[in-house]
Parts: C-alpha cells; sequence; structure tokens
C-alpha cells in the first residue's frame, strides 16, 4: 500500500511540473488578426464589422495567428475596439496547454485582415 501511495505521489509530482513548461515566461511577438470566439478563423473575409458585432453581443475576441491558429485571449480587456478584425502584431505571453495568450502589447499593422488561403 505504500509503494501505491508513493507511486501516486511520483506521478502527481511529474505531472505539476510538466504542465508549467507549457506556459511560456518571456513574450513572444506574433502576426495574425483579433477575430471573435464565434467565428474564429472562419470569416477571414468579412469586413472588421463582423468581428466587432459579434463582440458586442457578447463573443470574446481571439487572436487568430498567421497559420490560422485561433488563441484565447485571457485578458480580453487589452483589446482595443479599434483593434477587432484588424491585422496587428501581437506580443503576448503564451500558453500552448490551453492555447491562450495573455496580450502584453498590440500594434496595427496593414490591411483589414489576413488573405484567405481557403
Amino acid at each position: 500500500m505504500k509503494r501505491f501511495a508513493m507511486a501516486i505521489a511520483m506521478g502527481g509530482m511529474a505531472v505539476m511540473t510538466a504542465i508549467p513548461a507549457l506556459a511560456s515566461t518571456s513574450p513572444k511577438s506574433m502576426n495574425g488578426f483579433i477575430s471573435d470566439s464565434k467565428c474564429g478563423a472562419t470569416k477571414m473575409v468579412d469586413a472588421p464589422e463582423c468581428a466587432k458585432k459579434c463582440i458586442a453581443k457578447g463573443a470574446k475576441p481571439v487572436f487568430v495567428g498567421e497559420n490560422k491558429e485561433v488563441w484565447k485571449i485571457d485578458n480580453p480587456d487589452a483589446v482595443p475596439v479599434s483593434d477587432e478584425g484588424r491585422n496587428v502584431k501581437i506580443t503576448a505571453t503564451v500558453n500552448a496547454g490551453d492555447k491562450s495568450i495573455h496580450v502584453i502589447e498590440i500594434k496595427k499593422t496593414m490591411g483589414s485582415k489576413l488573405k484567405s488561403k481557403l
């Protein structure tokens, strides 16, 4: 019984030490655009007003990277309304485990959205 309890404790410690490795503590810069949690990367050709409308109705802002990966933004108040639906360069800490980012800085880039490759 003691060996079993020890094995469980050691396994738990291994999992707990692996979880922080999924979260990046150093900021990372990425290019993409701000969309909404309802549409994500699916409506890339729509006007920025679509994202603004969905966010105004309660959808959360998300970041869509150049490779079309959708990232939850864990501090949505850091996203200005003027950036919704726009191309941006974002500096953030990344948590790959739950596909989320913590925004440090957002800079507008040219264009309204990335061009769709669909």
